[in-house]
């Protein structure tokens, strides 16, 4: 199998620290229940992922599951119904190592509101959100775990480091853990400064000075 120029070349640590995220991301409110979950690509190019059904509040090291590229399962317990989504999004970006998937509040709010541009569904209203996040195109609905959603998902991750899922949440790669979850935190911010802001005049970024600042997902 192709070897990744990877920071996690180390399993167990990877499994450390996606447990430290999944804690630090539960208890700050940005999930909740067994919504949301995370993967990293491992040196051998398999995927860490958070298995079904568990809270991010409470998964421990050895509850992590394993899958290739294709999202075939190869060990540990069953993983997350989405995991074709965290594979599509790998195969699409050999840069990124690691995906976030959240059903933050204001994120997911944004998510069901009627008229969102379906090419981007933020405006850049900051700096931060503009170098972190960039563009972020909404895509249409579909039930969770529906794998119809696979083709669609891959094709979008071939532009865009992050999508928002209709009636759903985001979903965000980066080079590593701590990037995406930084990015995905921004965007959910973002979200709350869009929905606080809602009938009032805005002034987001220029396009000019929104494409001056974005960077990526690494």
């Amino acid at each position: 199998m192709t070897a990744y120029n990877t920071a996690y070349n180390d399993e167990k640590a990877a499994r450390a620290l996606l447990v430290r995220t999944a804690r630090s991301l539960f208890t700050r409110g940005l999930t909740h229940g067994s919504t949301g979950n995370l993967s990293v690509r491992l040196a051998d190019g398999s995927l860490l992922l958070t298995p079904t059904g568990s809270s991010l509040g409470t998964v421990e090291e050895a509850d992590l599951s394993r899958t290739d590229l294709t999202g075939r399962h190869l060990d540990g317990p069953r993983p997350t119904k989405e995991a074709f989504l965290h594979a599509a999004f790998y195969r699409s970006r050999p840069s990124v190592h690691a995906v976030v998937h959240l059903h933050s509040t204001h994120a997911t709010a944004v998510s069901c509101l009627d008229g969102v541009d379906s090419a981007d569904a933020l405006p850049p209203l900051t700096a931060y959100y503009a170098m972190r996040v960039g563009t972020l195109p909404l895509l249409p609905y579909h039930a969770p775990g529906d794998s119809s959603l696979e083709p669609l998902a891959e094709r979008t991750a071939r532009t865009h480091h992050a999508i928002l899922l209709a009636n759903h949440g985001p979903v965000v790669a980066g080079a590593t853990l701590e990037k995406a979850s930084d990015a995905i935190e921004e965007l959910e911010e973002t979200a709350k400064l869009h929905l606080l802001l809602r009938g009032h005049a805005t002034r987001p970024l220029t396009p000019e000075q929104a494409a001056a600042l974005a960077t990526g997902p690494s």
